[in-house]
């Protein structure tokens, strides 16, 4: 009876690659409609004027205009207010 394990056997060598999340464009900077602003896993960034949230919550510009990013106060279901950052284009 062996009392060591069979080699061969790696289990921590399936990786995927990363999934580039984050902010694309900064505040002050110029985008047209339909750029990627912010792409993101789950609403952590707001949609505000002049965006829109796509079905993956990525953040697109509606319009073209000037990133902009400003703080506001989302009411949960619980009735907790939470601050949000909001991304708008003017």
């Amino acid at each position: 009876m062996s009392h060591v394990k069979a080699g061969g056997s790696s289990k921590n060598v399936h990786d995927s690659p990363g999934q580039r999340l984050g902010v694309k464009r900064y505040g002050g900077q110029k985008v047209n409609a339909g750029e990627v602003i912010v792409r993101q896993v789950g609403e952590t960034k707001q949609a505000g004027p002049g965006t829109y949230l796509s079905r993956n919550f990525t953040i697109h510009a509606a319009v073209a205009g000037v990133v902009g990013f400003r703080k506001v106060k989302k009411t949960k279901f619980t009735g907790k207010t939470a601050r949000r950052t909001q991304v708008v284009v003017e």
